[in-house]
């Protein structure tokens, strides 16, 4: 094995990407508030841009919590197939304190903004006489304000903390011998446990309370799952493409054709479970036709038909066709490619989630907005995911399946 390979250094051409994609989107997304303006209308909340940046900063954001999740899934199975890809899964996991400080941004903002992205944070609308007064809401108030915040502060401390103890254990196990190693690892199958148990609860509350309530007369008991199967396929994308990417840089020579291959079958089956909860939304709500259900589906369907077909094929379709055989998920060009273009897919998924709510029949297409402000973040998750890579060896030391998983072939 070549030891020197066992030291990750950014190349410049990728840090060189990383930066432009960032000036061009910080520079797109100035230009957005400069230029974006709130037509004159009672049902109209957020800017073009407000919702923009709240887009591209819960879905990187997402795909650092869902790496998280795998993570921590892997510890609490017990699994042995993925120790040798550790080290990339932990720093994907490491945008979480970025992403969630961008989400917290956008969230204080929107409350001293007067377009903001939450109809329930407009000033009098729970308040009887108010111009802004909206009975719907005002019954569910309650459950947002001061409570709203509460769990929104839980939510992300919990995460960070769990996630900054996985990867400490994991770290401090390396610097052990073999046998004291042992005690970190079972401290993280006990910790990843419980943090399945957070997260089962937390990803579907935090959906209804981030996502959710940008409609907040809408409500979907299936929005929480919906949500989740989209960030995980997408981070599971994310692992796939940095590993494939490191193994033609001549990197982790030490992870197996079967791993990889196993990383593009979980890519392939959560492109389905995505696909069920997409249709099984729309058929049971278009299905019962009820006034307060179907309202979600009108705006989409009225104004947002393009993007909702597109969605649809990119993400159920497209993988289903290129990724069905086993030899494409052994070949690094279709797990590239078509990695890429699902990536894109779901990031087109936030945005039809957010769009219709915010800036519900202004929107008039996919544009520079977009684009920019998808190459802001996606600069900057490519920074500090790469930088967090070259940290630590790629490969773990001391784990009690590093063997299993550097001879996994099938």
């Amino acid at each position: 094995m070549n030891t020197d390979k066992l030291n990750f250094v950014v190349p410049a051409k990728a840090k060189m990407t990383s930066m432009i994609l960032m000036a061009v989107g910080l520079v797109s997304i100035i230009c957005m508030f400069m230029f974006d303006k709130q037509p004159d209308d009672h049902h109209y909340h957020a800017t073009r841009a407000w919702a923009n940046v709240f887009a591209g900063a819960f879905f990187f954001m997402a795909i650092a919590l869902a790496a998280a999740f795998f993570l921590g899934l892997q510890y609490a199975a017990e699994a042995g197939w993925a120790t040798t890809i550790k080290r990339v899964i932990e720093a994907v996991t490491w945008y979480l304190p970025v992403g969630l400080s961008f989400m917290l941004l956008v969230f204080i903002c929107g409350q001293l903004h007067m377009h903001t992205i939450y109809p329930w944070m407009a000033e009098g609308i729970a308040t009887e006489g108010s111009e802004n007064y909206d009975a719907v809401i005002a019954a569910k108030i309650g459950y947002f304000g001061i409570f709203w915040w509460i769990r929104t502060i839980l939510y992300m401390v919990a995460w960070v903390l769990f996630t900054w103890k996985l990867r400490k254990n994991s770290m401090d196990a390396d610097a052990l011998g073999h046998e004291e190693a042992k005690g970190f690892h079972w401290k993280n199958i006990k910790l990843s446990a419980w943090f399945m148990v957070v997260f089962a609860v937390t990803s579907s509350t935090s959906a209804w309370d981030w996502i959710m309530s940008i409609d907040t007369h809408w409500f979907s008991t299936m929005m929480g799952w919906y949500i989740f199967s989209g960030m995980w396929v997408s981070a599971m994308i994310t692992v796939t493409i940095l590993v494939v990417w490191l193994k033609k840089l001549g990197y982790l020579e030490f992870v197996t054709e079967s791993t990889v291959h196993d990383i593009g079958k979980w890519m392939f089956a959560i492109s389905f479970l995505w696909t069920y909860l997409y249709f099984s939304q729309f058929m049971l709500i278009w299905y019962a036709d009820i006034p307060e259900e179907v309202v979600y589906f009108q705006t989409r369907w009225e104004s947002y038909k393009a993007l909702m077909w597109t969605v649809l094929f990119v993400n159920f379709a497209f993988p289903m066709i290129m990724l069905m055989s086993r030899d494409s998920k052994r070949n690094y060009f279709f797990l590239m490619f078509v990695g890429v273009i699902i990536f894109i897919g779901h990031y087109l998924d936030i945005i039809m989630v957010v769009m219709p709510g915010t800036v519900g029949h202004h929107w008039t297409g996919l544009s520079w907005m977009e684009l920019g402000n998808f190459m802001f973040f996606l600069g900057l998750f490519i920074y500090v995911v790469l930088t967090n890579l070259s940290k630590r060896p790629l490969m773990v030391k001391n784990h009690p399946f590093l063997e299993e998983s550097a001879h996994h072939s099938y």
